[in-house]
């Protein structure tokens, strides 16, 4: 188990990182699943042998409120149907924190329940917000849980120039689910699991 990372290099790195992933060119992305809510792409991941998924789609209402319901905090829980518990385990300063939080077995619980462990970063970007994470190798495994493995993930919201208050969400996920799971399965949980994101966040944002 390695002990807790020193907070500031890390995010810098994460920050770097996803805005990276926010410059990757329209032709290097293949359309994975198109809903009325979200679209989502993917492209080989340059971290493990998955993909990189990116999910973009309008939401009704302020960047502020928005990723408040997506980073970790109070209303993650309530609204977000794949996640069954979220712990924070340490907070810093600078809107970072280490959680820890378990996800509902997936396609007919072929995926199995899954723990993470992941740091997280919530900071500003141009007009809106950019909050991000990656997991850690800490804590023990809890029974009856595979350990998955966030590779750098993070969500973009930003204000629609033309209406303040809509916002445009952009989301860079690359999850490593790990144990024994055919690669198909994963591919087609992860499409179905972003689109659904969106759906949920947008009747929970209406409440």
């Amino acid at each position: 188990m390695d002990p807790l990372p020193n907070p500031a290099p890390l995010a810098a790195k994460l920050r770097n990182t996803l805005v990276r992933y926010h410059g990757i060119g329209d032709g290097e992305w293949r359309l994975a699943k198109k809903t009325k809510d979200a679209t989502v792409w993917r492209k080989p991941s340059e971290e493990f042998s998955g993909y990189l998924y990116k999910a973009q789609g309008v939401v009704e209402d302020v960047t502020n409120r928005v990723v408040d319901h997506i980073r970790p905090g109070p209303y993650r829980l309530d609204w977000d149907s794949l996640m069954t518990s979220m712990d924070i385990l340490e907070t810093f300063e600078e809107n970072c924190c280490v959680m820890h939080y378990t996800t509902a077995g997936q396609l007919w619980n072929i995926i199995a329940p899954r723990e993470f462990v992941d740091f997280s970063y919530t900071t500003s970007y141009e007009d809106g917000l950019l909050t991000c994470g990656i997991s850690l190798d800490y804590g023990e495994v809890r029974p009856n849980f595979v350990r998955g493995f966030n590779h750098p993930c993070g969500w973009f919201c930003v204000p629609l120039k033309d209406s303040p208050g809509h916002s445009l969400l952009t989301g860079y996920i690359q999850t490593e689910l790990r144990g024994m799971l055919p690669q198909s399965a994963v591919d087609t949980a992860m499409s179905s699991t972003l689109a659904n994101f969106y759906s949920d966040l947008k009747k929970a944002l209406k409440t």
